[in-house]
C-alpha cells in the first residue's frame, strides 16, 4: 500500500485551510457570508466553525452594530483568529503552496521533459522558490492585528533586547525564512550541531529567546506571551513550547569555533545574554518602527516585488559593515558583470561588531556615492540584522537572508565576517573558510556565491586590479590603504588619497570623525578602594581643565553612589547596575565630545569590557589600572572599611570577602606606592597625548 505524500493535505486539513484563511481576511463578514466564500453550506460551516473554537483557533470579538457591508443585518460579532489559529493558518498555508507547487512541478515536467527548478534537490522539505515569487510572512491581517493587540495586552509582556528586536523583526517578515518563530530545543541543538532543523532544511545560525532565569521559571509550557519593544509597543506574541538551559560553552565552540570571550558573540552570550532559552512560534502583529531612513528599508517581498517590476531576474547582493571606497566600487562592479546580474547593495544597520562606523554615518556615505553607480541596474536597501560575526556559519546565514530577499548571487568576502583576532592573538578563522562553506552549501542554498577579490590601486595604470591578476607585480607600484591606517589618517587628520576614496566619503567621515584630538574620551581608573583612584582623577581633572578645549566631568565612585545609585547595594548584581549607569553617563559625555573621568573599584573584567563596549562607539576608552597592593590600600585605610571587613561587619568587600579581576591588559598601570599624586596624573597625561587624544605642548 502506497504511503499519502508529506505534500497532501487531509480533507480537514483543507477545510480547516480555507476556513481560517477566510476568517482571516473578513474578519467582520456573518456566518452566512463566511459559508459562501468558503463554499460549504450553512450548517457545515457552522460545524467547522464550532470544531475550531473548540481547539481555540477562532474567538468572537464584540462589535458596536453591524456591519454596512453585510448582507446579514443581525450579525453582532466577529470572528479573529487566536494565536494559535495564526500559527496554524501559517501551517498550512506552507503546505499547501508546498502541494501546488508540486502539481507544477509535475506538470512542468509533463509538458517539457524537464523540472521547472522549483522543487529542490535531495527532496528537501523548503522548495526553493522563485526570488520573484512572494515568500510567508508571519503577520496576521490587518483586522486580526488591531483585535489580537487589544488580547495580547493581557498576556505576559517580555521586554525585548535591540539583538532579539533585530531578529524578531526578520522572522516576521521572512527574512528568516524558514523560521516560524524562536526555536524550540530540538531545532536548537539540531543547528548547533548540524547547521540543520530537525527536518533537515539548512539553517546554520541559532536563533533564540533567551530570558532571565525568574521570567522563565514564571511562565508555563503552552503560554502564550507578548513580545514588546523597549518602548512598551507590541510587536508579536509567542507561545512557549520549550523552555531549556543551553550549554552555552558548547554552543559557543561549535558555532563560532572557540569558548573564547574575546569573540564578541561569545561574551555576549556568557555576560549578557539570558540564561534560559525559550523556544515557540510566533504570531505578527506589528513591524518594528524605525524613523531613520525609511524609504531605504525593505522587507523581503517589497523587495522582490521591485525586482519584479524591474524585471531583474539575477540579482547579486553585496553586504558591507563598512562605508564604500574606491575598492568596494570596482568589486561590486566586476561582482555584477561576472554574474550577468543587477546590484543591491545591501548593507547591516542593525547590530554589527563593536567599534564600527555608526550606521547613520554609513548610510549617509552610501548615498553620497550612489550616483557613481548606473541607476537603471542598481539599488540599495537597508538590512536590520544583528550580526553575530561567525565567520563560515555567518556566511551561509546571510546567504540564506539574502535568497529569502530575492537575490539569486552574494558576494562573500575575504575573512567574511571575521570577528578579529582571538585571546592568543591569532585570527579566528582562516581568510577563506567562510568562502569554503558557503561553495559546499550553495547548490542547496539556491543562491551561487561570487567570492570577494582582493582590489589594489596600480599606480601606473591609474586603475583598481585584483592583486591575484596582476602579472608584472615587480615593475609596478601597488598601492592599498588598510582599515587600521584608514582610521590613524582621519584620527590625525592627515590626507586620504582620492585613489582610494570618494571626496564626499572622506568628508562624511571626517565630519563624523574629526581628529582624535578634538574627539571625545573616556579615562577609567580601576582599583581597590584606597588605591588613590579619586585622588588621581581629581588631579587629571584639573590638568585637564587647566588645558581647557573640551568640558571634562569626573565620575567618581562614591559620588555617583550618592546621586545616581543610592538605593544599590553591594551585591555583584548592584554593582554591575553601578558601573553600567556609570558607563552609559560615560559614554553620553564622549559621544558629545566631553572628556568623562571615571574612578570606581569596578572589580568585575566582564562588567568593565561591557561599559568599554559602550563608549569605544563614540569615542576611546582608557583602562587605568591604579596597581596599590591589598595591604598598602589596608596600611591607608582612612575610613576603616577594611577593618570592618575582615571582621566581617562589611560583607561581600572587594580583596576581602569579594573577588577583584586584575585587568589582564589595560591603557596603562599605575604604581602609587613611594610615587607622589602629582607624578601619577602626569603618566596619564602622557598616555593620553601618545594616543592622540590631547595635543602635545
Amino acid at each position: 500500500m502506497t504511503s499519502p505524500s508529506p505534500l497532501q493535505m487531509t480533507d480537514e486539513e483543507q477545510a480547516l485551510f480555507r476556513l481560517l484563511r477566510q476568517v482571516n481576511l473578513t474578519p467582520r463578514a456573518s456566518q452566512r457570508d463566511l459559508a459562501k466564500a468558503v463554499g460549504v453550506s450553512l450548517g457545515r460551516f457552522n460545524a467547522q466553525l464550532k470544531s475550531a473554537m473548540t481547539d481555540g483557533l477562532i474567538q468572537t470579538s464584540d462589535l458596536d452594530g453591524t456591519d454596512p457591508a453585510s448582507t446579514d443585518r443581525r450579525k453582532r460579532v466577529a470572528y479573529v483568529l487566536t494565536h494559535r489559529g495564526a500559527t496554524e493558518q501559517a501551517r498550512l498555508t506552507d503546505r499547501f503552496l508546498a502541494r501546488k507547487f508540486a502539481e507544477y512541478d509535475a506538470l512542468h515536467a509533463e509538458l517539457t521533459g524537464s523540472s521547472s527548478g522549483y522543487v529542490p534537490p535531495n527532496n528537501r522539505t523548503t522548495l526553493m522558490q522563485n526570488n520573484l515569487a512572494p515568500i510567508p510572512e508571519l503577520y496576521v491581517s490587518y483586522d486580526s492585528a488591531q483585535k489580537l493587540k487589544v488580547e495580547a495586552a493581557d498576556l505576559t509582556s517580555h521586554d525585548l533586547s535591540p539583538r532579539q528586536i533585530c531578529d524578531l523583526e526578520l522572522l516576521m517578515n521572512g527574512g528568516f525564512n524558514p523560521l516560524k518563530g524562536f526555536l524550540s530545543e530540538a531545532d536548537y541543538n539540531s543547528v548547533v550541531d548540524t547547521m540543520r532543523l530537525t527536518t533537515g532544511e539548512l539553517w546554520p545560525m541559532p536563533i533564540t529567546l533567551d530570558v532571565s532565569e525568574d521570567f522563565a521559571a514564571s511562565l508555563e509550557i503552552g503560554q502564550d506571551i507578548a513580545l514588546r519593544d523597549q518602548e512598551g509597543v507590541i510587536l508579536a506574541t509567542m507561545t512557549v513550547t520549550d523552555r531549556w538551559t543551553p550549554n552555552k560553552a558548547h554552543e559557543a565552540e561549535q558555532v563560532f569555533g572557540a569558548d573564547d570571550d574575546a569573540h564578541p558573540a561569545v561574551n555576549y552570550l556568557h555576560n549578557q545574554a539570558g540564561k534560559i532559552y525559550l523556544g515557540g512560534p510566533v504570531t505578527g502583529i506589528q513591524q518594528p518602527v524605525h524613523y531613520d531612513f525609511r524609504a531605504r528599508r525593505d522587507t523581503p517581498n517589497e523587495l522582490r516585488s521591485y525586482f519584479r517590476k524591474m524585471g531583474w531576474r539575477k540579482v547579486v547582493a553585496f553586504q558591507t559593515r563598512n562605508p564604500l571606497h574606491r575598492a568596494h566600487q570596482e568589486l561590486t562592479f566586476r561582482a555584477a558583470r561576472e554574474a550577468q546580474a543587477n546590484l543591491l547593495i545591501h548593507p547591516v544597520v542593525g547590530l554589527t561588531k563593536p567599534g564600527d562606523v555608526d550606521h547613520f554615518t554609513r548610510v549617509r556615505c552610501y548615498e553620497a556615492v550612489l550616483d557613481k553607480y548606473p541607476q537603471s541596474t542598481t539599488s540599495m536597501s537597508l538590512l536590520n540584522l544583528a550580526m553575530r560575526m561567525a565567520g563560515p556559519r555567518e556566511a551561509v546565514w546571510h546567504g540564506l537572508i539574502r535568497k529569502n530577499h530575492g537575490c539569486t548571487h552574494f558576494i562573500v568576502g575575504r575573512d567574511h565576517a571575521g570577528p578579529g583576532k582571538n585571546s592568543a592573538g591569532d585570527d579566528f578563522y582562516g581568510p577563506y573558510d567562510a568562502q569554503d562553506l558557503f561553495r559546499e552549501n550553495q547548490e542547496e542554498m539556491g543562491i551561487e556565491m561570487v567570492d570577494f577579490k582582493h582590489m589594489v590601486w596600480v599606480d601606473e595604470r591609474a586603475q583598481y586590479e585584483a592583486i591575484d591578476e596582476i602579472e608584472d607585480k615587480d615593475e609596478v607600484t601597488i598601492l592599498n590603504i588598510s582599515g587600521t591606517e584608514l582610521r590613524r589618517r582621519l584620527q590625525e587628520g592627515l590626507e586620504i588619497p582620492e585613489w582610494f576614496s570618494f571626496p564626499e566619503v572622506v568628508k562624511e567621515l571626517r565630519r563624523t570623525k574629526p581628529p582624535r584630538s578634538k574627539q571625545g574620551f573616556t579615562v577609567f581608573f580601576t582599583g581597590f578602594s584606597g588605591s588613590g583612584k579619586s585622588t588621581i582623577a581629581n588631579a587629571l581633572m584639573v590638568k585637564l581643565m587647566e588645558m581647557g578645549g573640551r568640558p571634562v566631568t569626573l565620575l567618581d565612585g562614591d559620588i555617583v553612589r550618592k546621586n545616581l545609585s543610592s538605593e544599590l547595594g553591594f551585591s555583584k548584581e548592584h554593582r554591575d547596575l553601578n558601573i553600567r549607569r556609570i558607563g552609559y553617563v560615560a559614554s553620553e559625555i564622549t559621544k558629545n565630545g566631553g572628556i568623562a573621568i571615571c574612578a570606581p573599584i569596578a572589580p568585575y573584567a566582564t562588567t568593565r569590557r561591557a561599559v568599554r563596549e559602550d563608549i569605544e562607539g563614540f569615542g576611546a576608552f582608557v583602562e587605568v589600572h591604579v596597581a596599590t597592593s591589598i595591604e598598602e590600600c589596608e596600611r591607608r585605610d582612612r575610613k576603616g572599611l577594611y577593618k570592618l571587613a575582615r571582621e566581617g561587619k562589611i560583607k561581600e568587600f572587594t580583596g576581602i570577602s569579594d573577588p577583584y579581576d586584575v585587568p589582564v591588559d589595560p591603557e596603562l598601570r599605575v604604581e602609587t606606592e613611594n610615587v607622589d599624586v602629582d607624578n601619577c596624573a602626569h603618566q596619564v597625561l602622557l598616555k593620553l597625548e601618545s594616543m592622540g587624544l590631547i595635543a602635545a605642548e
